[in-house]
């Protein structure tokens, strides 16, 4: 504890209230000690007469220094000190109403400068700034000054300014509130604004300053904003009307995505941050919301067309920004899809290509909703209603070309993929098979293009077809699969059966039946597609090996009944021609009539057709592919391509050809449009069939049904596309079987027979 204590002002008595006894120097204390006792001061000290005038003229003196920008004469600890002196004893509003006084005396005097008639606005706004910033540090200069009055005064009477709020109070009241100074800097700031926009140079950090003077004084939102958002949506209102007449879509939404860069740009160096989101959605709504159907009618077809997938991701980018923007883009987006899609479906003439194409525009709009869109959930799922939508309006058909398709790429002739590439390719096809709703039309020709392809050895990797039966069955369950799993159980049984013939035959001691090898097929007829029975006449030695097959093979298998098939036939000949001797891999068909030259060199079509007994359009597609084909083993006279009644057919002597094996175009192995037809009546016929056991099946665990109720659960429960009329139909022909009746009281009505 200090002994003396100087009061805050030279000129008062030295003497503070304080009383402190304390033993001498250097004498040890005695027993009574005694306690220093403080005692509260009665009164103040006293100011010196006329103190307060002296020390406020010094103030005023400061004061208007700083706002002249000249040297203050007194020491600013004195003037620190005549504050703190005023405001202990009492003086502490008027010197703040002084203040206040001298603040507004000399912002006053400002204001004649900016009401002058013909001012440019650029200088206008310069003049402003420095007005304004010449304000800002005077005031904190005398802030400084003031300090103690600030922190005490002012901090015990809350409805007192501090002084800053003050000296910002002041600047509004007498310079910014005046209608002309006010509109003058608010046009001067948006006339800114808009020659930036317009590519000019301006000096933002004048912007800035303007701003943020508004901003804080409190009037940034109702003197500038206001006007400047009016001001934005006029100009891109405008724009927006003009580039979108002149410009293609790819130019518009790069310009609208620089102009949004632009906005903010300005948000970040000189507007205020809460004017963004109302600037921003100002400027997507004039640019993106007005425009927003035209943008999607004008470039969007032409965009997914060329596969542009820059632009479709700034497009969908821009569009998601405003309302409606990604509802309207799916909605274009799956208008294109029906539309191109269809084009590809329903064309006749594009049927070769239309798996193929099928495939690379669904990979190709599945990376535009990956990459551009997001994987936007709802645009995965309108691109798979719009392929199933256009997929089916072609009934039928895109289910074989699929399915003639998947064949193409299982057959041993297709060498362009590896392993993988082709595990791929099956997967993409799988995808198009979703959308087909008669499941039951791609199977018929999958199953008749499996069996070729099992029968004649041309699968180009069991691993493969295995793979795509497995994609099958998990796709539409053991149901779909069971009799393409038999075949190919059919094809291991047979192996065996095959192996076990060999060695029967090795038992048996027939040197005549050890001149041919036979491999047979045993198929069971419900695993495999249905082949009309035909008759031919088969040279002896073939009848004696198939008997002897067929004696053996029911000799194990009793019961059973052998049914041969000689369009499934195939052979390896040994042909020895003058030149060399060739293997010549050809049909059953072939060979029965190449086998005919071993006894005449020259024979006409009749002798043919009567040797072989084969049908009359097989046995001409048969000549044609051995006389007219790349490997003429036969000569035929007159020449052309068609075999006509009369023309004559010999052994060709000069044949030759680099290859040891030749294989022989099958043409009979092409599908026909008659077998086309065939295979599309026999689904016909599977469909009634579902059709009459689903009505059965209804009925008999309903017994009693409305018309309207059993369709419906026809539709629920069919898996193929069928039409009312066709149900109705059906109806009818189970009423007639006695299977059910209508209800006697109500037409509309069926009951079920038991």
């Amino acid at each position: 504890m200090e002994e003396t204590k100087r009061a805050n002002f030279s000129a008062l008595v030295n003497t503070n209230g304080l009383t402190k006894t304390s033993p001498a120097v250097g004498k040890p204390a005695t027993g009574n000690v005694k306690k220093i006792v403080i005692k509260s001061m009665k009164e103040l000290p006293r100011l010196p007469e006329n103190y307060q005038d002296v020390a406020w003229q010094k103030l005023e003196e400061a004061v208007v220094a700083i706002q002249n920008s000249t040297s203050i004469k007194s020491a600013l600890e004195d003037l620190y000190q005549a504050v703190q002196n005023l405001c202990s004893h009492s003086f502490a509003p008027l010197v703040y109403s002084k203040l206040k006084s001298l603040t507004e005396a000399h912002v006053q005097s400002n204001l004649a400068q900016f009401l002058a008639e013909s001012i440019d606005p650029c200088v206008f706004l310069k003049m402003m700034n420095d007005c304004w910033q010449s304000h800002c540090q005077q005031m904190i200069l005398i802030r400084g000054i003031f300090l103690y009055l600030d922190r005490k005064y002012v901090l015990q009477n809350p409805g007192v300014m501090s002084l800053w709020d003050m000296g910002l109070d002041t600047f509004k009241v007498y310079i910014i509130s005046d209608p002309l100074v006010q509109t003058r800097t608010v046009d001067g700031l948006l006339l800114l604004i808009d020659k930036e926009r317009q590519g000019d140079t301006v000096d933002r950090s004048l912007l800035k300053s303007l701003l943020r003077m508004l901003s804080d004084l409190g009037i940034y939102h109702e003197a500038f904003e206001t006007k400047f958002l009016s001001s934005t949506e006029q100009v891109y209102r405008t724009e927006g009307q003009r580039l979108m007449q002149e410009r293609e879509v790819p130019e518009y939404l790069a310009h609208v995505d620089k102009r949004l860069h632009e906005e903010n740009e300005r948000l970040l160096h000189y507007l205020d941050h809460s004017t963004k989101r109302a600037l921003i959605s100002t400027v997507e709504k004039q640019l993106i919301g007005e425009h927003l159907v035209q943008i999607l009618q004008k470039g969007l077809d032409a965009l997914v067309e060329e596969n542009r997938i820059s632009d479709l991701k700034l497009m969908f980018n821009l569009l998601s920004r405003v309302k409606n923007g990604p509802q309207e883009l799916n909605t274009s987006f799956c208008t294109y899809v029906k539309k191109r899609g269809r084009t590809i479906v329903i064309d006749p003439e594009k049927d070769k290509t239309m798996v193929q194409e099928l495939l690379d525009f669904k990979e190709k709009l599945d990376n535009i909703v990956v990459t551009c869109f997001g994987r936007n959930e709802k645009s995965v799922n309108s691109l798979k209603e719009s392929f199933e939508n256009f997929v089916n309006q072609r009934l039928n058909k895109p289910a074989e070309l699929i399915a003639k398709f998947v064949d193409s790429k299982l057959r041993s002739g297709n060498k362009e993929s590896t392993e993988e590439e082709m595990e791929r390719l099956l997967d993409k096809i799988m995808v198009l098979f979703r959308f087909i709703h008669g499941k039951d039309v791609f199977e018929a020709f999958y199953k008749k293009d499996l069996a070729k392809r099992l029968l004649v050895g041309k699968s180009a990797s069991v691993d493969a077809e295995k793979s795509m039966l497995s994609k099958l069955k998990q796709e539409c369950g053991g149901g779909f699969t069971s009799k393409l799993e038999g075949m190919f159980k059919d094809m291991e049984l047979s192996k065996d059966i095959n192996v076990a013939f060999k060695q029967y035959l090795a038992h048996l001691n027939q040197p005549e039946l050890t001149n041919m090898d036979l491999t047979v097929n045993i198929l069971t007829m419900g695993y495999w597609p249905t082949y009309a029975p035909s008759e031919v006449t088969l040279p002896a030695e073939m009848v004696h090996f198939q008997e002897t097959f067929k004696k053996f093979y029911l000799g194990k298998h009793s019961g059973r009944k052998l049914q041969w098939q000689p369009s499934l036939g195939l052979c390896v000949l040994k042909a020895s021609f003058p030149l060399a001797t060739k293997e010549l891999q050809v049909s059953l068909f072939q060979t029965l009539v190449l086998l005919l030259f071993n006894a005449a060199d020259e024979l006409p079509f009749e002798e043919i057709k009567a040797a072989t007994n084969i049908e009359d359009a097989e046995l001409r597609r048969t000549l044609q592919s051995l006389a007219c084909g790349k490997a003429r083993v036969l000569r035929k006279v007159p020449a052309g391509k068609d075999i006509l009644d009369g023309d004559r057919f010999s052994y060709c002597k000069d044949f030759t050809n680099k290859l040891f094996r030749i294989k022989i175009n099958q043409i009979q192995l092409k599908e026909t449009t008659e077998e086309q037809q065939a295979t599309e009546e026999r689904v016909f016929q599977d469909r009634q069939y579902q059709i009459d056991a689903a009505i059965v099946r209804i009925m008999k665990m309903r017994k009693t049904l409305t018309h309207n109720l059993l369709i419906t659960e026809l539709y629920n429960q069919l898996n193929f596309p069928v039409k009312p009329a066709d149900l109705k139909k059906r109806i009818e022909s189970l009423i007639d079987r006695d299977y059910m009746e209508r209800d006697k009281d109500n037409p509309n009505q069926y009951n079920y027979v038991a």
